[in-house]
């Protein structure tokens, strides 16, 4: 049989419970600067938990994925990751101040992985680059943020917009990932998504092939 690894995403499923939206002030007639923040929920590293918040010095280890493997599919591992957000805005004179709190997170019960994988390396990693690529996702989504103009009257429409937006590219990466690297078997190709992710999260989301790496593969082809 051979080896896959696999990640699931929901499209366009928001994780419940996960999402607050920003509240706006009850005067905004005389706000003339919009200033936005982000934050990032992480939390102590505990087995008791079911969701473990995304950490770059804490790597997924096997004994995260606690959930029962199907009993159908060629599968070696499944993992769940996503992300969300928790936003809160307050008024300082004439700013509105706006604090946008990150959560990527991995939910430990929706993931599982076949007891004879445990001791597979390789595919603990390729795990991680499903996790790796959602990190990678909500630095592009704070980008895009950063770049778009906020009006003060409808800002969180618009930020609802651009993490529905974000939501959607996360799926397509996903999906790109394990099509282009064959679900794990292709040594080669994860080896380039590596690097892809790695290059990603040192440029603030900024992805090779938008820097001029055109042997880089490029997701937006799976539109």
């Amino acid at each position: 049989m051979p080896l896959l690894f696999a990640t699931i995403c929901s499209l366009f499923l928001l994780p419940s419970g996960q999402m607050k939206f920003p509240v706006r002030p009850p005067d905004t007639r005389n706000l003339m600067v919009i200033q936005l923040n982000f934050e990032e929920r992480t939390t102590a590293d505990s087995s008791d938990t079911d969701t473990l918040f995304y950490d770059a010095g804490r790597k997924l280890r096997w004994d995260d994925f606690t959930g029962s493997p199907s009993r159908n599919g060629p599968s070696a591992a499944v993992s769940y990751t996503s992300f969300a957000y928790e936003g809160s805005s307050r008024q300082v004179h004439d700013t509105l101040k706006i604090t946008l709190t990150m959560q990527v997170f991995f939910i430990r019960s929706a993931s599982w992985v076949r007891p004879e994988y445990l001791n597979n390396y390789y595919a603990l990693a390729h795990e991680q680059l499903h996790f790796d690529i959602t990190r990678l996702v909500v630095e592009r989504f704070k980008q895009k943020l950063r770049q778009t103009a906020l009006n003060r009257d409808d800002y969180d429409s618009v930020i609802q917009y651009q993490y529905l937006q974000s939501f959607q590219e996360m799926n397509r990466m996903q999906y790109a990932f394990d099509q282009e690297t064959r679900n794990g078997t292709d040594a080669a190709a994860q080896a380039r998504w590596r690097d892809k992710v790695n290059v990603g999260m040192k440029n603030k989301g900024v992805l090779p092939e938008e820097l001029g790496f055109e042997f880089f593969g490029n997701f937006e082809k799976n539109r």
